[in-house]
């Protein structure tokens, strides 16, 4: 990882606040960042500082990096895992769109767990706001101590201690798709990430 990136942007983001004020601005910038799935970032080692490149990234980066930054204010994280279904009803698909989210396959959702006054919280910064417009469960305000909205329904979950440990979990599952459920999901993405750009005005 090129730490030196993530430490030099951490101290930016948090000059001059405490540890609850920390947490919040760091929340707040990486939920901000624009929502796409870029599979490129999501490599647990070199993710966190190429997200930051991107200015966007996908709920695996994007926590890889919330993960890092935490850690580094000496807040303890796990990274947990949540099954979903991309066809959820309370999102305001175009008819293709939504066509295509009920081929995709089951789905492997991440966001962390930080230790914060005794216990873990929930905390998820995977949509922007721009995204609300559609039904996305934006998380708008974060005290810094509360969980979070889960981003998703989840049907399950699953805690692991680090992002290494979480990325061989999907890798390995993932690594068993079949190629119908590779290219469903892939026309899926590309879809998707089309359409929150068009959700926030974005040209291209």
């Amino acid at each position: 990882m090129d730490r030196d990136i993530v430490v030099e942007t951490l101290g930016e983001w948090t000059e001059g606040l405490g540890p609850e004020e920390s947490r919040i601005v760091v929340f707040e910038r990486i939920r901000d960042m624009p929502y796409e799935i870029i599979a490129e970032l999501k490599d647990p080692y070199e993710g966190p500082a190429s997200t930051i490149k991107a200015g966007r990234g996908s709920c695996t980066p994007k926590h890889f990096l919330l993960g890092t930054m935490f850690e580094i204010l000496d807040t303890p994280v796990k990274y947990v895992t949540y099954a979903f279904y991309w066809d959820d009803p309370d999102i305001d698909y175009p008819v293709d769109l939504r066509e295509l989210a009920r081929r995709a396959p089951l789905e492997y959702h991440l966001a962390i767990k930080a230790h914060i006054e005794g216990r873990w919280v929930l905390v998820d910064a995977t949509w922007d706001p721009p995204l609300k417009k559609a039904g996305y469960p934006i998380n708008e305000s974060w005290d810094g101590i509360s969980d979070t909205k889960n981003a998703v329904k989840p049907l399950g979950e699953i805690v692991h201690a680090s992002a290494i440990e979480r990325d061989d979990y999907t890798s390995e599952i993932k690594g068993a798709f079949m190629e119908e459920e590779k290219a469903a999901l892939d026309a899926f993405v590309s879809a998707l990430n089309s359409w929150c750009r068009l959700l926030r005005g974005e040209q291209g």
